[in-house]
């Protein structure tokens, strides 16, 4: 282990501390909006330096852990009685690309307010919600004990059900109450699997407990991992887990819907890679693991090819999609590993743009839905946006929706079970229907003449920021829908490149992927790195 400096301490609580201390600012001052977004912005900026600072050190020097307030023995086997924050290659990861997408979502949903005016907007209470929802995002990815990773989903659970109710109409009411059962139902499971988990190890630090399960019978084993997996298959929108999220996400104004779409369900797929290879290492679970990814790709886009309306569609293909990192992880090898870590990262950006391109398309056409969109080839810059990260979407070759699928596939060879090409073949036909559904978009929303769409004279009469204002009308007669401001234009182009990134530097990122892989498989990093030599 190389010696921790002294300062990186300090470096891993940033990430939570920052957004927080900022949130508690930002609701001070309710009623100064310029106060407000750039104690937002800063705050959020600085979580992505020290994200990327935590990139470089994990990646040069390996696992570091801090345990808060160096409360309590950390001689194994009686480890940290507090709560210890670890990050490693794949904690930071998620921390730079994750703090990425929350940057360029809230400068989005700024530029929005500022172009539209706030007097009758709720920023008051939206700007310090999302800071705590950074905050709840960033502590999940640095939780090194059960507790405190619970303790991070219900931050996320109660800034994201203010968040998705914005406004209060009765679409997202209803919308927010099925959200909200759903996640307490999520979080209940997941309660009665911490209180196993201590009765079972007398430990909730991840660290001593993956050295304790050594030790418990078999059939325990299962049914605690049974039992998580459960609680983080729900908050990953896993099938049969996953029905709650199209009825959701979409209601919900266009940045909010981008970060939940981006960052939520990933939060639950990362818990599921940490319970996988450092609680339940073994493959004890991969067949059930295998069966729900291959249904949750099938089912997700058999059912975004049944949708008319763009942000419902592309809700079911985030499902969809959810299947490929499940394939990955089931498959319990490094490079399966690999290759789902890759489609994460791949996934958060690419998924994410799509809904802030969607905001743009209201903006200029006064809808989402394809019988009433048409002609959107009109705006280059927007055709641009959409078309980009569609075909990443869809896995057209050289992007990194292309070589996620090959890495993943090739892994799944590697495999060789009937499962795994099974699997295969699943993720090739959702990757040919992930394409048509896009192309379906493209062909009525940019090609066809408006004149043509079913309801193509009808619109919302309004852009809408947070709350929901706009009524249906004739398109010619809608009030200043068409213009997209340049606070919205600028951060989605940005994300469109961060996407491409991954694309042109596809070998070093997935040589990052490997080593990131490699340590997470070998649990006794994690261990030494939390709890010191004796173990």
């Amino acid at each position: 282990m190389t010696p921790q400096p002294s300062w990186v301490p300090v470096l891993i609580v940033l990430p939570t501390l920052v957004p927080i201390i900022a949130a508690a600012l930002t609701l001070l001052r309710g009623r100064s909006p310029r106060f407000q977004r750039p104690i937002t912005v800063g705050a959020i900026l600085t979580a992505f330096i020290a994200s990327c600072l935590l990139l470089y050190l994990t990646n040069e020097n390996g696992t570091f852990a801090v345990t808060i307030g160096g409360w309590g023995d950390k001689g194994f086997p009686n480890g940290p009685l507090g709560i210890t924050l670890v990050v490693d290659q794949l904690a930071a990861l998620m921390l730079v690309v994750s703090t990425i997408v929350l940057l360029c979502v809230v400068v989005y949903a700024i530029g929005q307010g500022i172009r539209d005016g706030t007097s009758h907007q709720p920023v008051s209470i939206f700007l310090p919600t999302y800071l705590i929802l950074t905050a709840g995002v960033c502590n999940a990815f640095l939780a090194g004990d059960l507790f405190n990773l619970y303790v991070s989903f219900e931050v996320l659970l109660a800034a994201s059900f203010v968040l998705l109710t914005l406004g209060a109409s009765a679409e997202r009411v209803r919308a927010g109450a099925s959200y909200v059962m759903v996640s307490m139902v999520s979080s209940l499971i997941f309660l009665s699997g911490i209180a196993f988990a201590y009765a079972t190890t007398g430990t909730l630090n991840l660290a001593e407990m993956a050295a304790r399960l050594d030790h418990v019978p078999d059939g325990t084993r299962n049914a605690l991992y049974a039992v998580l997996l459960v609680a983080f298959g729900i908050k990953a929108a896993v099938f049969p887990l996953s029905s709650w999220l199209p009825d959701s996400y979409p209601t919900a104004p266009a940045p909010v819907t981008a970060v939940f779409a981006g960052l939520l369900t990933k939060v639950g797929v990362y818990a599921i890679v940490r319970a996988h290879t450092l609680l339940f290492p073994g493959g004890s679970m991969d067949t059930i693991l295998m069966i729900a990814g291959l249904l949750t790709m099938l089912v997700g886009i058999f059912g975004a090819i049944a949708q008319s309306d763009i942000k419902r569609l592309l809700s079911f293909t985030l499902v969809s999609h959810i299947g490929y990192m499940v394939f990955g992880i089931a498959l319990s090898s490094q490079f399966g590993l690999s290759a789902a870590i890759y489609y994460v990262a791949h996934h958060i950006l690419v998924q994410t743009t799509l809904f802030l391109v969607v905001g743009l398309i209201e903006r200029q056409a006064g809808s989402s839905s394809l019988r009433r969109l048409g002609g959107l080839m009109a705006s280059p810059v927007l055709a641009a946006l959409f078309l980009i990260p569609a075909l990443n979407l869809g896995g057209i070759p050289p992007f990194s929706g292309f070589v996620g699928k090959v890495a993943l596939i090739e892994a799944g060879t590697q495999d060789g079970s009937v499962l795994a090409w099974m699997l295969v073949a699943g993720s090739v036909v959702t990757s040919l229907l992930t394409l048509y559904v896009v192309a379906r978009v493209w062909t009525k929303g940019f090609w066809r003449p408006r004149a043509d769409a079913p309801e193509g004279d009808l619109s919302d009469q309004g852009p809408s920021a947070l709350i929901d204002e706009s009524t249906d009308g004739a398109f010619d007669d809608r009030d200043d829908v068409g213009r997209m401001p340049a606070g919205m234009v600028l951060p989605t182009a940005v994300m469109v490149i961060a996407g491409l990134v991954l694309t042109l530097w596809a070998g070093p990122i997935l040589g990052f992927t490997d080593r990131a892989a490699t340590d997470i498989t070998d649990r006794g990093i994690y261990i030494e790195a939390v709890l010191g030599g004796d173990r």
